[in-house]
């Protein structure tokens, strides 16, 4: 049996416990300074306020001012925060978490530097501690997951990645269930760039949603052809992504996919893609969903931040991300959405191979 302390007590990192627990570790789940209320009600009830089932009996919880006790004596820290956390968790948690004891994070996103790189948060943090002259274990979950199928059981693959393929074992030794089945992988930079990627296009699909309830009703039959026509040009845009920062194989791009499937058919993404569809702007569709955190917002606009610097030093062709930048206008100069299906067509002569 290992000790598992999860940081953060929001969806995904609680949905995590069920896993831990029931593969027959002892779990510590611990809340950040905004999920008091939420660690309160797992006291009280033993059950996460989202969630229709009750956690599995054992677990422990802790306020955030409980942390370093939480971590005292685990085999393995699961970092919970969402992407608006991540420099909390890199300034206040990781300082406080043992050299050698892995770190294993959800949070999906990327992080735009001047000069146009893309960073992913692992990369982030391994940077800014160096400053310190610190380092960690650092590790991350990619794949599709999403929260709730998590705890209702439903059959999940998801991908472990991290420097070194020893811990990786480790962790999937602690973690994997019957219904929790983990891939593992050395490619951090391809794994979490194509699953951060993910959400910014998972909101082009969603706006084609939306558009067609616009013009044929809201209780309308989807329309299937819109929603592939996106898809389609979203592999694009994401391969040419991901080869810019490096390794763009089968296996990255297939598990960045993956994950963009699940993200389309339900969550956050979807509901301000179909919002924006119909014709809201950012602020209203913002205000509709009532302070839901969304994460593919800022995934879109710092990727096509990054875009337009390496297009203005000629390293890349920004006509190339059609898409991409449509949905940048729309989120930062709140265009419409009328999506450019003429700029994703192309002509092409032989067959070049893969």
């Amino acid at each position: 049996m290992a000790t598992v302390t999860i940081i953060g007590a929001g969806m995904m990192g609680s949905a995590l416990a069920f896993p831990a627990r029931e593969n027959g570790n002892e779990v510590r789940l611990v809340g950040t300074h905004l999920d008091r209320d939420i660690i309160d009600e797992c006291k009280k009830s033993n059950k996460h306020p989202k969630f229709d089932r009750e956690f599995p009996d054992g677990l422990k919880y802790y306020h955030v001012e409980e942390m370093e006790s939480a971590i005292d004596g685990a085999d393995m820290v699961i970092g919970g925060v969402s992407s608006f956390g991540v420099d909390w968790f890199g300034d206040f948690v990781l300082p406080k978490i043992p050299e050698d004891m892995p770190v294993l994070s959800v949070t999906k996103g990327l992080y735009d530097l001047p000069d146009g790189t893309l960073l992913c948060y692992p990369e982030l943090w391994r940077d800014r501690l160096a400053e310190r002259g610190m380092k960690r274990n650092l590790n991350a979950i990619g794949g599709p997951c999403t929260s709730y199928e998590l705890v209702a059981h439903d059959k999940t693959e998801v991908t472990f990645c991290g420097n070194d393929p020893e811990t990786l074992k480790k962790l999937k030794a602690i973690m994997a269930t019957d219904y929790y089945h983990i891939s593992l992988s050395t490619d951090v930079v391809g794994i979490e760039s194509a699953v951060a990627l993910k959400n910014g296009y998972a909101l082009g699909i969603a706006l084609t949603i939306g558009l067609n309830e616009k013009q044929f009703g809201i209780d309308s039959p989807l329309h299937f052809n819109s929603q592939a026509g996106i898809y389609y040009q979203c592999v694009r845009e994401m391969a040419k992504l991901l080869a810019i920062r490096g390794d763009a194989n089968l296996d990255t791009l297939a598990v960045g996919l993956g994950d963009l499937y699940v993200t389309v058919y339900g969550g956050r993404t979807r509901l301000v893609g179909i919002l924006l569809g119909r014709g809201l702007d950012i602020d209203a569709a913002k205000a509709e969903l009532n302070g839901v955190t969304l994460e593919s917002l800022v995934v879109a606009e710092r990727v096509a931040r990054a875009v337009r610097v390496l297009a203005k030093a000629g390293k890349v062709n920004a006509d190339e991300f059609p898409l991409l930048m449509h949905v940048d206008a729309i989120l930062t100069e709140k265009k419409p959405a009328d999506i450019p299906w003429e700029a994703f067509t192309y002509e092409k002569w032989g067959y070049e191979g893969i």
